[in-house]
């Protein structure tokens, strides 16, 4: 009985690594946040190590992604981010959708809730020092900044 279990399994296992989802990989960069808010280069290092992958609509797959089901996990895991937050669509954000994203990105980094340390843990990389968190989110303050002095204080409110 217990070999029956274990062939199914294997058979299983076989099967679903022909079928894969689609990759997160465009280089559509119309509405990227850079087009509205300049980058400097240290912040674009900071990132492309930490963040892009998934909260941009280009990732970077390392060789296990070609393993189902971690390609399913790891596919569910981008759209997510890319809900939450993605640089790519950052421009077609509404004013005060803009500056509540940055709010929470501030707030996440500042908590150490990002980047997540199901990702640091494999991506070591991705580890923010004290210094890159504090560069990030200054710019995304300085954002938030510029955005206060250029519209009326309730255009930068969600309204429910």
């Amino acid at each position: 009985m217990i070999k029956k279990i274990v062939l199914v399994l294997v058979v299983l296992f076989a099967v679903i690594q022909v079928v894969r989802p689609t990759k997160n990989n465009s280089a559509n960069t119309q509405k990227d946040i850079s087009t509205l808010y300049p980058m400097p280069p240290e912040v674009k290092v900071i990132v492309n190590k930490a963040c892009a992958d998934c909260h941009t609509n280009n990732t970077n797959y390392p060789f296990y992604t070609n393993i189902q089901p971690i390609a399913y996990w790891l596919e569910d895991h981008v759209k997510d981010g890319k809900r939450h937050f993605n640089f790519n669509d950052f421009a077609s954000y509404k004013i005060a959708k803009q500056n509540h994203k940055l709010e929470e990105v501030i707030e996440q980094i500042k908590e150490g809730e990002m980047p997540l340390y199901s990702y640091t843990l494999i991506h070591k990389e991705a580890r923010l020092t004290d210094a890159e968190k504090e560069t990030l989110t200054n710019w995304c303050q300085s954002i938030m900044d510029s955005l206060k002095a250029t519209y009326p204080a309730d255009s930068l409110v969600i309204k429910k």
